[in-house]
């Protein structure tokens, strides 16, 4: 797979645009850049079954966050989802910038 640059962050606030948890909001907790997805706090939660271990001596039925395609989130700047683009900023580095209000996010 072609590697290209992501526009979505771990610690990004986004909003979910499709899926049964369309339009909920979450920080990004962890990015999976080989398979384009995201985990996003208390969002596309699944129950998942465990066998007693030695982190949970009984086992039992877990909640966790499942991943997200990337296609399905935006980033959300003051309060507005939105796309986001790269730009020169000073120094010459590529900072990321708000589509919809033009502000550059850190």
């Amino acid at each position: 797979m072609a590697s290209t640059k992501l526009k979505i962050k771990k610690g990004d606030l986004v909003r979910v645009i499709a899926g049964d948890d369309k339009g909920k909001e979450g920080r990004v907790l962890e990015i999976i850049p080989a398979e384009l997805r995201a985990i996003v706090e208390g969002v596309n939660m699944i129950t998942k079954h465990t066998k007693p271990n030695a982190t949970t001596p009984n086992g039992g039925i877990v909640k966790k966050e499942a991943p997200l395609h990337l296609s399905n989130l935006m980033v959300v700047v003051g309060g507005q989802a939105t796309r986001i683009g790269r730009k020169a900023g000073e120094n010459g580095k590529l900072v990321r910038f708000s589509k919809k209000t033009g502000e550059i996010i850190k």
